[in-house]
């Protein structure tokens, strides 16, 4: 079973506004709401590829009831922790004006919930996997995914990270099974600006030499690159297509790695998957369908195949 945490899970209202202004009154003529948060992300995708995943997290108040209730309608299993007070984000994303977005700041959550979720997580079992995403709210320790990753160690529980900075460095004495930075993210952990795919290759290895078993690197429209546990370096230019909406494209490729890692327990093979994934959604309005994704990675060269 693959299990993901959304620590500050979301609704997330997309609009669209032609011709937007500042001081006036503006009039949506698209809107779309959907629940938000990379765990969850994955799941969906995991879901569209026709795998069940639990989704885990915190909700509270009404918004907290429909993200739990979209996740369900999704083929997700949400076994979310509903918390006594405050309510879930709303993050509002102005498509009109790219990049443009207010992200909500979420409910506090006490140790007594904090505690709940560790009980959830003592119940998964060996083999399974756990994907450990996004930022963490102010009122967690900065630390939450490596104290989750110790209470977990020796469980023989694959554990992927998607996270940032000192969030994720703090992970990496852990071994987890997979990390996934883009590569603006990686040369930030290391203070540097990469230029190229041979740097990229070199930090990843970095990153490996620290303890994570399988780098995988987006590069955005240069492709991605994986540093496989295997000894083996992937790397792959982005599919054709046309940018539609990079919201949730890095969520996309973790999920597309893993479903192809479980299909053939090969590295070629996901990583491929997981670029297709990446690609299909960054290629459509929301995250992508299964189809979409067979569609890009059929016309993936797969080299090393």
């Amino acid at each position: 079973m693959i299990y993901t945490v959304t620590l500050n899970p979301s609704l997330d209202d997309i609009v669209s506004v032609d011709d937007f202004r500042l001081g006036v009154t503006n009039r949506a003529c698209a809107e779309l709401m959907l629940p938000g948060g990379k765990g969850i992300n994955v799941s969906i995708v995991l879901g569209n590829l026709g795998i069940r995943s639990t989704a885990l997290g915190f909700i509270a108040g009404f918004t907290g009831d429909e993200i739990a209730r979209r996740v369900e309608q999704m083929h997700v299993r949400a076994d979310f922790i509903r918390l006594e007070a405050g309510i879930s984000r709303i993050n509002f994303k102005l498509r009109s004006v790219d990049g443009t977005e207010i992200n909500g700041m979420g409910p506090a959550i006490d140790e007594k919930a904090l505690a709940l979720l560790m009980e959830k997580l003592d119940d998964l079992c060996a083999g399974d996997i756990l994907v450990l995403a996004g930022s963490i709210p102010p009122s967690l320790p900065d630390d939450i995914y490596s104290r989750i990753m110790d209470r977990l160690a020796d469980r023989d529980i694959r554990v992927v990270v998607d996270a940032t900075g000192k969030l994720l460095r703090d992970t990496l004495s852990r071994r987890p099974f997979l990390i996934k930075p883009n590569n603006h993210e990686l040369g930030a952990l290391f203070g540097v600006e990469l230029s190229g795919r041979d740097e990229v290759v070199a930090y990843a290895k970095e990153l490996q030499d620290r303890g994570a078993r399988n780098v995988l690197v987006s590069m955005g429209a240069a492709g991605a690159v994986l540093v496989a546990e295997n000894g083996q370096v992937y790397t792959s230019p982005a599919p054709a297509g046309r940018l539609v909406n990079s919201v949730g494209a890095g969520d996309s490729m973790v999920a597309g790695f893993l479903a192809g890692w479980l299909e053939r327990k090969d590295y070629a093979h996901a990583f491929y998957m997981g670029l297709a994934a990446g690609s299909a959604s960054a290629f459509s309005e929301y995250l992508a369908t299964g189809a979409e994704v067979e569609n890009v990675y059929r016309s993936l060269k797969k080299c090393g195949e």
